[in-house]
């Protein structure tokens, strides 16, 4: 993953870690979107969102806007996005159940004849909301070709 050897997430905490694993995997998603790579692109961006997701909800002083039901794993991504739609922190107009399927797909085969732009749109909107976008990406460290 793009993250690898360039942070220490544990070391970061959980409200600091998850931010710069989902800017940084947003970075490489693009860029292997860019190079053809569509199944580990998507693959790359659904761990931007799931980072984003609990980066969001790790905030202390967010917890109090935050509708939760008794029950609810706030660690389960779909879960999570769910919260934070219900809680008007999301507008729910990300598919996030079709992300999901895409995801699936992604892990058995290599994606052909995706529109990415299409994806990129709905996963920037989502992390614009979250407040995770914008970012300057000459903040984040430097890329490791290596990583893929």
């Amino acid at each position: 993953m793009p993250h690898a050897g360039l942070m220490d997430e544990r070391e970061l905490g959980p409200v600091e870690g998850p931010l710069l694993r989902a800017r940084m995997h947003i970075r490489g998603g693009r860029r292997r979107l860019r190079q053809g790579k569509i199944s580990a692109g998507v693959a790359t961006l659904y761990d931007a969102l799931s980072a984003a997701l609990q980066w969001y909800l790790a905030m202390p002083k967010r917890k109090r806007l935050i509708w939760f039901n008794r029950g609810e794993d706030q660690n389960n991504d779909r879960t999570a996005y769910l919260i934070l739609v219900r809680s008007g922190v999301l507008d729910g107009t990300f598919d996030f159940d079709a992300f999901d399927r895409l995801l699936e797909r992604a892990l058995q085969e290599e994606l052909t004849g995706i529109d990415h732009r299409v994806l990129l749109i709905g996963i920037e909107s989502v992390m614009t909301q979250l407040g995770v976008m914008p970012f300057d990406e000459a903040s984040l460290p430097p890329e490791d070709p290596g990583t893929f």
